[in-house]
Parts: structure tokens; sequence; C-alpha cells
């Protein structure tokens, strides 16, 4: 299991840089989009994939009870999706304007700033 999900983290991310190699805005975020869900499945992986309760801690104990799941590695995914989310949102709406600008969203043709 976790060397296919390491296989399935090396694949995304050479997929994110060989997309953002390329001259199009569009491959660009498609680009960006990728390494976020690498990093994203990166981090879950790294804190190991427990089968085991959720880290409840009852009454009488001061620590949950082994094996247990890791909250954190999840929370951060979390908001990383979430920020990740707005930011490719709002790369999309330059992108968008840009285009409508300038008429292409080739970087080699993008070499004024004149309109």
């Amino acid at each position: 299991m976790t060397l296919l999900v390491a296989l399935s983290v090396g694949v995304l991310f050479a997929a994110g840089a060989y997309m953002l190699m390329r001259r199009s805005f569009v491959k660009i975020v498609i680009g960006l989009a990728l390494l976020g869900h690498a990093a994203n499945l990166l981090i879950y992986v790294s804190a190991g994939l427990v089968k085991g309760r959720p880290p409840l801690v009852d009454p009488t104990a001061t620590v949950p009870a082994l094996p247990h799941a890791d909250p954190l590695p999840a929370a951060l995914i979390l908001t990383a999706i979430v920020i990740s989310f707005a930011v490719m949102s709002f790369t999309i709406v330059l992108i968008k304007r840009a285009y409508q600008d300038i008429g292409t969203d080739d970087l080699d043709r993008m070499q004024s700033t004149e309109m």
C-alpha cells in the first residue's frame, strides 16, 4: 500500500513539474494543482497510515489508548486544500482577465506590457 501511494506521489510531482514548464497559463495552473495534490498526499502518507481508533480520550485517562489515528495531518491537509482552492480561483480569474486584455495565454507572445 505504501509503495503504491509513494509511486502516486512521485507521478503527481513529475506531472506537475512537467506542466509547470509549459508556456500556457492554463497548463501552469494545472501543474500547480497537481503539485498541491502531491504535497497533500505526501503529508498524509508521511504521518503513517494507521488503522486504529479515533483519538478520543476516556474521562478517566490522560492520553488516548493505542493505536489511535493522529488528527494533525488531516487538519493540515484540510487547511491546505482550502487555501489552494482560494489561490487557484484567484489565479484562474487573473488568467481570464489577462486573456481578455491580451488575447492569448501563451507566455512567449506576452512580450510587451503595452496594449
